[in-house]
């Protein structure tokens, strides 16, 4: 009889048979003696959002436990610039749960997420992993209910153009080998994250393609599952690593920068979300939007340009939010609206049986669909600090439950059509359009996410100088037919986060 777990891309979770969640240190000494594993590494991310590493030779059990159990120093101030360099010693502590085998190694290797602890041995409170922490254990205290999220990781890939079979201009959506000369990569990488214990829902090939002189530039996008809010985050964490080794392989560029150039497509980093109660998805109440998921998103709304502050961070994120590009401009929400900021995309809450009819001589048993159905915030790129975004949406979803005028709010802010056409626009508030706009935003709000201390002032702080550090108030008037200077920006910041 097959394992539950046979079939388990992780193979940490094929030989101890059990899921990842469960892992404890025993667990992870077991299979680094049962398969000759010769190195640890140690992983966390620093302010930058890139993955840090610490190597260990394994010398024996003695080592390997000790390492296991009290993990090892490293120098805080030199990994987050808000720290003092006074009293910046921090302690990296594995998390056994995110434990997997590194894909691109030449010996066997381990590698573990870390979370950061203080000199007194608490979590360190400005760190962006603690302050998601703090967020999902806040929301899930105050509504009984636990939140759900995913990631939508859109990317570029830059190489000298090659081949026949030219992809069609901004026409790459779902384009198949041989137009999407990259498919087989992102192949290879939906394999290889998926080993490393992320749950992915599918990769395509999306709108972004063109040529400038011998290079060419496409466009993918790898989504995730909804999953627990910790999880989401070190899976798409460990996807950008992933696919920027696959890149340096092959001797070739990827970037999720938000913009490549002006007048194609961006690159978003978009979150859907979900509410469950009792291990039912409550964002849908009799075949309609429930008023809790209305609510949330009333809240999202009301400090989406604030938000921006975490997920939107340099200069050129503000070349991509512009009209008529499939990217937000405008406060608003709606159902299937790509144009709108917060999109309830098309759910399964039909009474059509779709599969039997798509098989009239097959008897297919459809269930309710409406466990599947998401809200999606559709302004984040690939600059967000992915702990900070998703602590904000959480902290903003809470925000939307406890304010008293959220469902009228969440009518007023209802589109449908076209916003950039349908809607006046007076009526929909803009949102920023500079990093500078950006960090005053965060300021004229931040005691929505200072509020429990989830976030911690000298972060806020941190981020709003960083902000007002671009100096970007008047970058779109600047760049206006000035092609030269448009690329010499996007190189700067082609490699973000």
């Amino acid at each position: 009889m097959e394992s539950l777990f046979s079939f388990n891309p992780n193979p940490l979770v094929r030989y101890l048979q059990k899921p990842a969640e469960l892992f404890t240190r025993e667990d992870l000494i077991k299979f680094i003696e049962g398969n000759q594993i010769q190195q640890l590494n140690f992983r966390y991310v620093a302010a930058d959002g890139r993955l840090k590493t610490l190597n260990f030779i394994i010398t024996g059990r003695d080592h390997l436990e000790s390492i296991l159990t009290f993990g090892e120093r490293v120098d805080g101030s030199s990994l987050f610039p808000f720290m003092e360099t006074g009293s910046s010693d921090l302690y990296v502590i594995p998390r056994y749960r995110t434990a997997f085998m590194n894909p691109f190694s030449d010996v066997p290797s381990l590698e573990i997420l870390c979370s950061f602890f203080d000199y007194q041995g608490k979590p360190l409170e400005l760190s962006p992993e603690y302050v998601l922490q703090k967020a999902i254990s806040n929301f899930r205290t105050a509504t009984g209910m636990n939140m759900k999220m995913m990631g939508e990781l859109e990317y570029y890939v830059n190489s000298k153009y090659e081949g026949i079979f030219p992809a069609t201009d901004q026409k790459g959506y779902h384009e198949s080998e041989p137009f999407a000369k990259y498919e087989g990569m992102r192949k290879e990488a939906l394999r290889l994250i998926a080993s490393c214990g992320a749950k992915i829902k599918y990769g395509h090939s999306e709108v972004g393609n063109f040529t400038v002189g011998e290079e060419s530039f496409e466009q993918h996008e790898i989504e995730f599952l909804p999953t627990d809010p910790e999880f989401a985050a070190d899976q798409l964490i460990i996807a950008k690593w992933i696919l920027r080794m696959l890149a340096e392989k092959r001797r070739i560029e990827i970037s999720f920068a938000p913009k490549i150039t002006v007048g194609k497509a961006g690159s978003g980093l978009h979150f859907h979300m979900l509410v469950e109660k009792d291990e039912e998805n409550v964002v849908m109440e009799d075949g309609k939007l429930s008023e809790t998921a209305r609510k949330m998103i009333a809240g999202i709304l009301d400090v989406a340009d604030a938000l921006t502050a975490f997920g939107n961070t340099i200069p050129t994120s503000y070349l991509r939010l512009v009209p008529n590009q499939e990217a937000p401009t405008k406060i608003c929400w709606g159902d299937r609206n790509r144009s709108a900021l917060v999109r309830v995309p098309l759910g399964w809450s039909g009474k059509q049986n779709m599969a039997a009819i798509a098989n009239p001589d097959v008897h297919v048993s459809a269930k309710n669909g409406d466990s599947r159905q998401t809200f999606e915030f559709r302004v984040p790129d690939g600059s967000a600090n992915i702990h900070l975004v998703m602590a904000g949406l959480i902290v903003a979803s809470l925000h939307g439950i406890n304010m008293p005028n959220a469902l009228q709010l969440a009518d007023q802010l209802y589109v449908e059509g076209n916003i950039f056409r349908n809607i006046p626009a007076q009526q929909l508030q803009q949102l920023p359009a500079s990093c500078v706009e950006s960090g005053k935003r965060l300021s004229s709000k931040r005691w929505i996410f200072e509020n429990m201390d989830i976030f911690p002032k000298q972060l806020i702080d941190y981020t709003i100088e960083s902000l007002q550090q671009f100096q970007d108030e008047f970058l779109a008037y600047q760049l206006k037919n000035n092609p030269d200077a448009t690329r010499e920006l996007v190189i700067k910041y082609i490699h973000c986060q």
